[in-house]
């Protein structure tokens, strides 16, 4: 990405924006994965040389705000994602035995069939967002999904907060869990 040198002033006048964007948002050392502050300062940075190259006018500390949290999510969630297909791939701990009383018994099929029911008795958006979950669940990225069901990733990203919002408020979905 190559800035003009307004867009680089605009860059090195709100980096402090970064650091308040990490500060506000992550809240505990947990969520950093693999990731340490400096390698999310420059994920942040990354936001912000976006923020900096699309801006239109307005409150750029908002706009940029956004975009740096943004990415700093997606690279938290491509982590995540990376971490448990590693995970799951190892020989090792495929090569360990798994005692019952380590993974409870899911009754997978009700899951389903509460999900089907869920997905039924909403539409539009919150019905879109339990699809993207159920593609989530087999770690598809939010890019991927979105390529699935022809649309942008933020889109998808947008449809399974609702989606968990709708669950989060059912009655039978909150008892299954």
């Amino acid at each position: 990405m190559k800035l003009n040198n307004a867009q680089c002033t605009l860059v090195t006048e709100n980096l402090r924006l970064v650091h308040k964007v990490i500060h506000d948002k992550v809240h505990s050392p947990q969520q950093l994965g693999m990731f340490s502050y400096d390698d999310l300062f420059q994920i942040g940075c990354i936001g912000l040389c976006k923020a900096a190259a699309t801006d239109k006018g307005g409150v750029f500390s908002t706009y940029a705000y956004r975009l740096i949290w943004n990415e700093i999510c997606s690279a938290l969630e491509y982590a995540s994602v990376r971490t448990t297909r590693e995970a799951l791939t190892d020989p090792d701990i495929m090569g360990q035995s798994v005692t019952k009383a380590a993974l409870p018994e899911i009754d997978y099929i009700d899951l389903n069939t509460l999900l089907d029911k869920a997905e039924h008795e909403v539409s539009g958006v919150t019905a879109k967002g339990i699809r993207a979950l159920r593609l989530k669940a087999r770690g598809y990225t939010s890019r991927e999904i979105g390529q699935i069901m022809g649309a942008p990733a933020n889109h998808v990203t947008a449809w399974v907060a609702k989606a968990r919002a709708y669950l989060k408020t059912c009655k039978e979905f909150h008892s299954f869990v």
